[in-house]
């Protein structure tokens, strides 16, 4: 070779060293987790450069046994070496790998890596030459590529020259180094508290590091579940049998591979018996690994979370700007059982965004405005010619709207009368508008002893809100293009939706929903921020909320992933499976069918303190009889899938056992109730037990389940902030009191060498459950 400072003049003579290799798939960089180094910056910075898609598979050494490095694979070829890998990439992008830059390549290996202080004066003077930025054609090379990433490697003092030459390109250089810290294997999330994440990544790691994940990336995703029947295992890995039929059409399957239950048996052993997250690893049936969760993790996460006092929560959720519209009642209008799923659907959905720390606006999208205030005003005028100076006693709005209505079909001269307010009201006149705003004041009233029970919060933003926003959006419609004229009306065709148009205005010139929920939308979106819009109404409204959300996006209002969703919810039956009425066919009013479910409930209590079976005063039973009375409503609405009907049922709802609220705060009371014995007969105390960090430690298979059962709450917060569907929050609560119920049979608390670890136990599982009680609005009690 020729000594530094003495090679031959740069040649443009291109090379034939590398010919390009046609391949229909990418090329594969095989890593290990040891290969950060220059090699696989070189390759990367290339792959970027030249704009050559590289998928980066990582596995252990033994896993690819052409190359103790990393290597580059195309077509039947392997590359090895980062100088090579690099010029590989580049002459697969049809860029031609010239002489000059073969000979500054061939320096960088021979001169610079070996004795770089003698070689760094050629570089200098190089630089000088050709403007200090680039060595070749005045534009990154791969010249640039290998001599920069070997640079940044050394632990050597450079000149000023260099330095700047160094500068010109540590953008690319760490973007290339990031690059391969996206493909490092992942440190083991022992602190991760999602069950699904931590076992998907012990039998992920395990199958890379024996086939590549080149291998895995062939299979779904989902190849980890629960078991089907916990007493085989916690979990289960589903990998075995697709990865065989991959491995067999590839060719790859080794002599001693006959089956999946002989990958699945290699598998098991990669994993070993030293694990800290799985244990008893076995393969059965066609090739399923199943697994139980070690006792040391779990003792680890419950008393994490013991000490810090509440729940994990997906670590990877990013919180959002979120907002929910629900409840939504008409003014002049009871509520009635019609609005009790909207109302406690939406409550629900709200806590449960708000407990991984979204900003949630709770709106209350009532029905304030529309022709039919124009009968209401004139039937208040001529019923209560006085209520300007006196207020009118308006006792039920039910009635009040009847009447008018009545009157309104019955009399020409009113009709004709209710048509001129509408003109009014809309134009602003100052008595149409005192008139709305008083029977609006007395709606919300009658609103308010309905979310008083149910704990309910909201922010109203009715239909009137909208309405001088309306032109300005219909305004932006039509210069859009978008809108067309259908028998006098403005409508929007929305992709797939060929039965009926959204209409944004009417032939007569007016504004209906369709207006109004599109002025909603645009305000949402632009002036809230709001990146998740929620709305909650009845399943009917399904296909009035796909056009909305359709013709939002055909003009473009959704930017950066903002999402629309739409829940819908069934209808709530009757005992004869038809919408629930009253025995004389009227719809059921909210409040009383809330106070009937408590009134039933204090009957029930009242009972039981009469026969020593409670632990409450007669002082105390209304208290009580509100939370599980309301609570019991609830969760037999929320235990379900909203998009299910369901029968109405109080002897069902109000049930002390099986799925209900009453059997859940009954457990949730028993378990208190081991705790406040502990402390008067045992003068143990469990907050001290807290205080000190006493820890829970794992003896028995009963205490172990409840455990389990605690820590999978992480992956059930998750898929209900996917779907928004509380049912799933219900189950967990239910599997956990079922699990607490077995822990108390099957294990002595009170009293026993475990007691201290126990009670903490059964505190851990009341701060659980109440922590889910609030995530869906129902007040937990501590005696029953």
């Amino acid at each position: 070779g020729k000594k530094s400072g003495a090679e031959k003049a740069p040649s443009d003579k291109p090379t034939s060293a590398l010919p390009p290799l046609p391949t229909p798939e990418p090329p594969t960089l095989r890593l290990s987790d040891a290969d950060d180094s220059p090699s696989t910056w070189k390759v990367l910075w290339a792959a970027e450069l030249y704009n050559v898609p590289v998928k980066a598979l990582r596995g252990n050494k033994s896993s690819f046994p052409v190359a103790h490095g990393p290597f580059l694979k195309y077509g039947e070829q392997h590359v090895m070496g980062g100088n090579s890998m690099a010029k590989a990439v580049s002459m697969l992008s049809g860029v031609v790998v010239t002489s000059e830059m073969e000979e500054w390549c061939e320096w960088e290996r021979s001169k610079l890596r070996h004795a770089p202080t003698k070689a760094l004066p050629h570089l200098e003077q190089a630089l000088l030459t050709c403007g200090g930025h680039h060595l070749v054609h005045h534009t990154t090379t791969v010249a640039d590529i290998c001599i920069v990433s070997t640079l940044a490697s050394l632990a050597v003092e450079y000149s000023p020259i260099i330095q700047t030459y160094l500068a010109c390109h540590v953008a690319a250089l760490e973007k290339a180094q990031a690059s391969v810290t996206s493909y490092k294997k992942k440190t083991l999330p022992l602190d991760n508290s999602s069950l699904n994440t931590v076992v998907h990544y012990v039998f992920d790691t395990a199958i890379c590091n024996l086939f590549g994940n080149d291998v895995v990336d062939q299979i779904s995703p989902n190849i980890v579940g629960r078991c089907a029947n916990p007493k085989h295992g916690d979990f289960q890995c589903n990998a075995s049998m697709p990865l065989f039929s991959v491995m067999k059409k590839q060719g790859t399957l080794s002599p001693h591979i006959q089956s999946p239950q002989d990958l699945g048996a290699m598998i098991v052993k990669e994993i070993g018996t030293a694990n800290p997250i799985v244990e008893q690893l076995s393969v059965q049936g066609p090739g399923f690994v199943l697994c139980r969760i070690t006792s040391s993790y779990l003792e680890k996460h419950a008393n994490l979370y013991i000490q810090q006092g509440h729940l994990p929560k997906p670590i990877d959720y990013q919180a959002e700007t979120c907002l929910v519209d629900f409840s939504s009642p008409n003014i002049a209008k009871e509520m009635h059982v019609g609005h009790l799923r909207s109302t406690i659907l939406g409550e629900s959905i709200c806590r449960i965004l708000e407990s991984v720390g979204c900003k949630v606006y709770r709106v209350n999208h009532v029905g304030d405005w529309g022709t039919q205030f124009g009968m209401l005003i004139q039937y208040l005028k001529e019923e209560y010619p006085n209520f300007t100076t006196s207020s009118p006693n308006i006792t039920s709005l039910t009635e009040f709207y009847k009447s008018a209505k009545q009157r309104f079909d019955e009399n020409e001269q009113f009709k004709q009368a209710s048509r001129d307010n509408v003109v009014l009201l809309q134009s602003g006149d100052e008595e149409c508008l005192r008139v709305w705003q008083l029977l609006c004041d007395v709606s919300r009233m009658e609103f308010q002893k309905v979310y008083d029970r149910l704990d309910v919060t909201l922010e109203e933003c009715g239909e009137s809100f909208y309405n001088d926003k309306i032109p300005a959006v219909l305004d932006e419609f039509e210069k859009s293009g978008i809108l067309t004229i259908d028998n006098g009306a403005k409508c929007i065709w929305v992709d797939g939706h060929t039965n009926h148009p959204l209409i944004v205005q009417k032939s007569d010139g007016g504004f209906g929903y369709d207006s109004t929920d599109m002025a909603a939308l645009k305000y949402r979106l632009q002036d809230l921020k709001a990146t998740r819009i929620i709305a909650v109404t009845d399943v009917g409204q399904a296909g009035h909320f796909e056009l909305c959300y359709g013709a939002a996006g055909m003009i473009g209002w959704l930017k950066d992933g903002q999402k629309l969703e739409h829940i819908g919810f069934g209808t709530v039956n009757g005992e004869d499976g038809k919408r629930f009425k009253t025995r004389s066919g009227d719809t059921v009013r909210l409040v009383d069918l809330l106070d009937e479910a408590v009134a039933r409930m204090e009957a029930s209590l009242k009972e039981r303190i009469a026969e020593g079976k409670a632990n409450i005063t007669e002082e105390e039973v209304h208290k009580v009889a509100e939370a599980i009375g309301y609570g019991a409503v609830k969760y037999f609405d929320l235990s379900r899938n909203p998009e299910s009907n369901y029968k109405f049922s109080y002897d069902r709802m109000l049930d002390t056992k099986g799925n209900t609220a009453v059997y859940l705060l009954y457990a949730n009371a028993r378990l208190e109730s081991i705790c406040v014995k502990a402390k008067k007969d045992f003068n143990v105390d469990v907050d001290e037990l807290m205080a000190n960090k006493t820890p829970i430690v794992i003896t028995h298979p009963s205490e172990r389940n409840l455990v389990l059962q605690l820590q999978t709450f992480t992956d059930t917060l998750a898929q209900t902030l996917q779907d928004l569907y509380p049912y799933h929050i219900c189950e967990y609560l239910y599997n956990l009191s079922i699990a607490a119920s077995d822990f108390c049979t099957q294990c002595k608390v009170l009293g026993s060498p475990e007691m201290n670890s126990r009670l903490l136990l059964c505190r851990a599982t009341t701060m659980a459950m109440r922590e889910c009680f609030d995530l869906l609005a129902i007040r937990h009690v501590d005696r029953i």
